[in-house]
This record gives structure tokens, C-alpha cells and sequence, in this order.
């Protein structure tokens, strides 16, 4: 493995002095990362294992939905082979070893410990493939951040309504109950669960993503609010069992794009887009890092009233008894944000696509995009870098400086090849303005990690975009990787702790 890693190096170096000799005069970012500062990269299970049914794993429910629809994705596929990663981890260790970064987020699949979902049988075979997984890491030097819960759910669970059934908790306890015991020696920093507002807006709350349950207004606001119920009682087991002799640390991973007034000398624009961070964000954070704990009194007032107009005899927002409250405030030892886009948002009561009810209903807000930022492929994704310090600022404001921000994912879709020099850019532009964030504006960011590794399953868009800094040909039964310029000028960041913006630039 050694040897692969130094010809994967001298590749990486070889490639940049080969295309790029001339290096003089560059213009550097003022500001310079800290020499503790968490550079990694990130994955996730599904997206890139395979390895469907091998060594005894049972089915997510994104196996079981696709292949049952296999129209589902924009291109048909699956992620029955993915990356190979599954065969090809130790190949996984060595592009990471090679970017120079210390951290690796990857995600463990539940149905490959738990094939039934319940605890009541271990799948010996996932149990060795995780663990000679992490002791590679730790070999390379590189610490795994393990998410327990990244989108893929055991298909058993669904019979039950998935998380919109309170048992899930239990459950979701016991399988991390499992998990501690399993790999607590060599796992040191874990992530309860990645991005609670995705997975419940579109798979429970719209039929974009599986499990495609497609209940707007209540599903979503059921499952946010049982996830949140899950992660505080895994917080509380690791801390309370675990934590003591295994010495780790454990947190939520959140996601928010940028909103944006569309008119920021029009104070219905700026509600508007306060709203939307107030509900994006702010019902998965105010609970966990507030000071007042429990989901923010402006959306608890507008759910409220919503649903009393709606008929409802209740509120579709679920209540938090006052020991869930106290439960779930501080559970979290780090705040964990996925970022990739910004949006312009102006106030709108209604359009004709929207759900009553919907989220989109309670939030009453027409979002779209500024013409000028950039867009390369994913039609949600548009480039712009200002809103990532705008958004760290804004966490800062509303939940302080105690408790450090950690950027796990951060990253740009295009349509594939290895001179992605859009890519580049995008990396330097908002590393940039993480670095304004720290150093001006006084946020509490200690790390970064990109998405992602390698080219992936990306969901419902399948493999047609590409967000890897390594190529992976899924034409190729090999899955062979190939280092992109945008590895290449990642490897250079993390070395020098700095942004030369031209180090890799796009020839005139």
C-alpha cells in the first residue's frame, strides 16, 4: 500500500508540474489556515460501496426502491456496484492519504451490521469489513469521522413508517448501542446523522427522494422531529456509557444554503429569508446549540397558527416535552454544517405547485437564483461563494462561539472530466470566504471537509453529475479512479494552509 501511495503522490505532483510550470507571481488569499485546522474529505456508504447483497448485508431502502422503479434516477441506475468501495477500500484509503488531509467522513451502512435493522443479529462480515476499514485509516494516519445515519434506512423499517414512527428511536438507539461497542477502539469522532432536513423534506415530506413518502406537512415535520429525538438519545448513550473509556466526541451534521433577500431594502424580502433559515436551519439547530433549547418561537407561532387556519385540531409541528427539551439542548459536541449554494428569497404566499400543507406553504416564499451565479450541472447547486461566510456568520450570531463549527461537506456538480478547473475555482472561492469568516467576522470554524472523494451515486440524479475530486469510470468493471486538477489543487491547500488562486489556472 505504501508504494501505491508514493506513486499516487509523485502522479498528483508529476500532473501539476507537467500542465503547470509556471507558478511565479501568485495571487494568495491573506489569511492562512490554522495549524490545527481539520482538513479531510468526505463519502457516504451507499454512494460509493456497492456491494448490495455481499457479505451477508441486508437491504436500504434505497435498494429496495430502485430496484423496483428503476426509472427512479435521472439515468436508471443504481447503487448496486457504486464506487466499489465495498472491494476497493483500501484504493478509498490511499487517494485520501494522498491529498495530505488527517480526516476521512465516511458513513456505516445500518443494513450491513444490522441485515434485519434490529439488533437481535450482527453480520460478522460487515463488523470485519468496518473494522479493517478504520484500522487502514489509522494506519495512513487518517481518523475516520463515521456518520451512523446517512439516508439508508433498513427496508424493515418502512413497514413501520419509517421515521415517522416514535419506535425509531429505540431502534436507532440500539443500532448505535452496536456500533459503540463494535468500533468505539478505533472510531474517536462520530456524527449521529447527516442532514435531517434533506432526508425529511424530500423523502417524507415530497416523492424527490426515497423513501418517497410523499405526506407534505406532516410527514416531514414527524420525521425532523423523531430524528432530532434519535440523535439526542444516542448523544446521551455515548456520553453517558461510552464516552468515558472510549474518549470521543459526537455531533449533529445540519444543512442550509445561503437565503439571500432578493431586495434587501425590502423588509418583507428580509423576513422571507430569515424565515427560511429560521426553518431550514434553525428547527434542527435552535433545539440542539440554543440557549432556550426547543424549535424557534417563530416557527413554532407560524406552524401553530397555519394549522389552526387549516382545520387541524393540532399543530402539524410535534411538541417536545420539557425533559425532551432539556435532553436534546448541548447534545452536541460540535456543529456540524453541509453547505453548498445560496438563494435569492422574496416573500410570496402562494404558488400553484405548492402543497397545503407543505413546508413550501409554511414558509411562504418564492426562492430562485441571481442569473450571474453559476450553475454546472445539479439544477439546485448555483455558485455563490459570499453566502457561505454569510451563512457561518449567521450560526455565529444565533448560537454563538462555544461550541466549534466543523464544514462537513462542501462542494460543486459538473458533468464530468478531470480538468475541472470550474471545480478549483469553486474550492478556492468559498475556502476563501471560510477564512473571512474566521479571521473578520469571528467564527468558530475548525474544519472543512470537501465533497466529495471520489465521483458517486448522487441520489435521484444517479451518476449524470459528478462531485468528486477523483474520477471514478463506471464504465470500467475496475471502477477505476483518476486525480482531477481539483485534487491536485486541494493537496496544495492542505499543504500550505493557504489559497494561491494561481496555482491551477484555466488556460487562456
Amino acid at each position: 500500500m505504501r508504494n501505491s501511495v508514493i506513486m499516487l503522490v509523485c502522479l498528483l505532483t508529476t500532473f501539476s508540474v507537467l500542465h503547470f510550470p509556471q507558478l511565479a507571481a501568485s495571487r494568495y488569499s491573506n489569511y492562512t489556515f490554522p495549524d490545527n485546522f481539520m482538513f479531510g474529505v468526505a463519502s457516504a456508504a451507499f454512494q460509493i460501496e456497492g456491494g448490495w447483497n455481499a457479505g451477508g448485508r441486508g437491504e436500504s431502502v434505497w435498494d429496495t426502491y430502485l430496484h423496483e422503479h428503476p426509472d427512479f434516477t435521472a439515468d436508471n441506475s443504481n447503487g448496486d456496484i457504486a464506487a466499489d468501495s465495498y472491494n476497493k477500500y483500501k484504493q478509498d484509503v490511499i487517494m485520501v492519504e494522498s491529498l495530505g488531509v488527517k480526516y476521512y467522513r465516511l458513513s456505516i451502512s445500518w443494513s450491513r451490521i444490522l441485515p434485519r435493522g434490529t439488533d437481535n443479529y450482527v453480520n460478522k462480515e460487515g463488523v470485519n469489513y468496518y473494522r479493517s476499514l478504520f484500522k487502514e485509516l489509522l494506519k495512513a494516519n487518517i481518523t475516520p469521522v463515521v456518520t451512523l445515519f446517512h439516508f439508508d434506512l433498513p427496508t424493515p423499517f418502512m413497514d413501520l413508517g419509517g421515521w415517522t414512527n416514535p419506535v425509531m428511536v429505540d431502534y436507532f438507539e440500539d443500532y448505535a448501542r452496536i456500533v459503540f461497542t463494535l468500533f468505539g477502539d478505533l472510531v474517536k469522532l462520530w456524527n449521529t446523522i447527516n442532514e435531517p432536513h434533506v432526508y425529511c423534506l424530500h423523502g417524507y415530506g415530497s416523492d424527490y427522494f426515497v423513501p418517497v413518502l410523499n405526506f407534505p406537512g406532516i410527514a416531514d415535520y414527524l420525521c425532523s422531529h423523531y430524528l432530532l429525538l434519535g440523535h439526542s438519545r444516542v448523544y446521551h448513550l455515548y456520553d453517558k456509557h461510552f464516552r468515558p473509556h472510549q474518549k470521543g466526541k459526537i455531533f449533529l451534521t445540519c444543512e442550509a444554503f445561503y437565503a439571500e433577500p432578493k431586495d434587501k431594502n425590502n423588509i418583507t424580502d428580509v423576513e422571507a429569508a430569515e424565515r427560511v433559515l429560521q426553518l431550514r436551519l434553525g428547527l434542527y439547530a435552535h433545539p440542539v446549540f440554543s440557549e432556550n433549547g426547543d424549535y424557534p418561537e417563530t416557527v413554532r407561532k407560524r406552524i401553530n397558527e397555519l394549522s389552526i387556519i387549516q382545520g387541524y385540531k393540532r399543530s402539524r409541528l410535534p411538541v417536545f416535552t420539557q425533559e425532551e427539551i432539556k435532553l436534546l439542548k448541548g447534545s452536541s459536541d460540535f456543529f456540524g454544517i453541509n453547505h453548498y449554494t445560496s438563494a435569492l428569497m422574496s416573500s410570496c404566499p402562494m404558488q400553484e405547485n405548492w402543497p397545503v400543507p407543505s413546508i413550501d406553504h409554511d414558509l411562504g416564499v418564492f426562492m430562485e437564483t441571481d442569473p450571474s451565479w453559476p450553475i454546472y450541472a445539479s439544477d439546485w447547486l448555483a455558485v455563490y461563494p459570499p453566502g457561505f461566510r454569510k451563512l457561518l456568520s449567521w450560526i455565529t450570531k444565533n448560537y454563538g462561539t462555544k461550541i466549534p463549527i466543523i464544514v462537513t461537506e462542501n462542494g460543486m456538480s459538473d458533468y464530468g472530466g478531470i480538468n475541472d478547473y470550474n471545480r478549483v475555482s469553486y474550492f478556492n472561492e468559498y475556502l476563501e470566504q471560510l477564512l473571512l469568516a474566521i479571521y473578520e467576522d469571528g467564527c468558530n470554524v475548525i474544519g472543512y471537509f470537501a465533497w466529495s472523494l471520489m465521483d458517486d451515486f448522487e441520489w435521484r440524479d444517479g451518476y449524470s453529475v459528478k462531485f468528486g475530486l477523483f474520477h471514478v469510470d463506471f464504465d470500467s468493471p475496475e471502477r477505476s479512479r483518476t486525480p482531477k486538477l481539483s485534487a491536485i489543487n486541494f493537496r496544495e491547500i492542505v499543504r500550505t494552509k493557504r489559497i494561491n488562486f494561481d496555482y491551477l489556472k484555466r488556460p487562456e
